[in-house]
């Protein structure tokens, strides 16, 4: 079983975004049993909380759900259970270097560039595009 965790800063927007459309991706090929697929934050500014309105409202345009998902912030144990880690952005990038110096190349980027972040831009749609982007590379590299 290949086990993701992706990582943003509140697990409010895009982590937990990631999470549900890799859910999706894998589920239409079929691969659910090859895959865990699950989302945390770097900070705890946002522990206990549900998933912000509008990314809950981008995922649901493209008929995916994520009912029950709440904020939690990343652990020492996540670094030693999960295959990849996948950050969103460099702020991220830092926390975990912090958090986990020296790490392994489990810890990368999603993409080549940053997730456009929609808590500061507005444009959950344009994170989407990122995201799927992003997940659709995750399941190219592990086909």
């Amino acid at each position: 079983m290949i086990k993701i965790l992706f990582v943003c800063h509140g697990n409010i927007c895009r982590s937990p975004m990631g999470e549900f459309i890799l859910k999706d991706m894998v589920r239409k090929a079929g691969r659910e049993a090859e895959f865990e697929i699950a989302s945390a934050a770097v900070t705890q500014e946002a522990l206990g909380c549900r998933v912000y309105g509008p990314a809950r409202r981008e995922l649901a345009s493209h008929g995916i759900g994520c009912e029950g998902k709440t904020a939690r912030q990343i652990t020492r144990a996540d670094y030693g259970y999960y295959d990849r880690i996948y950050y969103m952005d460099d702020s991220n990038a830092r926390y975990l270097q912090r958090m986990f110096p020296g790490h392994s190349d489990k810890i990368r980027p999603l993409l080549d560039r940053e997730v456009a972040d929609p808590w500061y831009t507005g444009d959950f749609r344009r994170t989407w595009e990122d995201l799927c982007e992003g997940c659709r590379a995750i399941l190219e590299e592990f086909a």
